[in-house]
């Protein structure tokens, strides 16, 4: 590994990167790297240093020197989020959410299939959480399908067959 040549200046704003209060642990560990290697050590001697791999501290180094600072963030594997996609499922489930009915995740799955987009039930229910969207059990209940006539005249019937207290005296 060749020496890495970081001026004054650029060791004065890595320190300050490294002990701001919100640095995380990584960022100080790798702002650590990058002024090591510019003192001069060796990537294994660091690795020692760091209790970290020598490969680490290599690919630390080769990324500080591609991209600056901004390598010493860590980065998400995969491509970024697809935030215009995210859009549209939000929109298309409002609108959905929006009509007079209840719905379950894999009915809202198959209506945003009708809209172009292909979601399980599963991811279905990430996006209705991200959107703050509540839900609850429904109840079991037959009142719907009684007879009021036919409740009343139970309720009469069990009326007669309640226990009554006994009358003393």
């Amino acid at each position: 590994m060749e020496p890495l040549e970081v001026d004054e200046e650029g060791r004065a704003r890595l320190r300050e990167l490294g002990r701001a209060p919100t640095a995380s642990w990584w960022v100080r560990d790798r702002v650590e790297m990058v002024l090591l290697a510019a003192e001069g050590w060796s990537a294994p001697r660091i690795a020692q240093h760091l209790e970290v791999s020598a490969s680490t501290v290599r690919r630390v180094v080769r990324a500080f020197r591609q991209h600056g600072t901004d390598a010493l963030e860590r980065k998400l594997p995969g491509p970024p989020p697809d935030l215009q996609h995210q859009r549209r499922v939000q929109h298309a489930l409002a609108a959905l959410l929006e009509q007079p009915r209840t719905w379950t995740s894999s009915q809202l799955s198959q209506a945003l299939a009708e809209h172009g987009l292909q979601l399980g039930p599963r991811q279905v229910r990430r996006y209705l959480n991200a959107m703050g969207a509540s839900w609850r059990r429904t109840k079991m209940s037959l009142t719907h399908r009684q007879h009021a006539d036919a409740v009343t005249h139970a309720r009469r019937r069990l009326a007669t067959l309640k226990k009554r207290p006994v009358r003393r005296g």
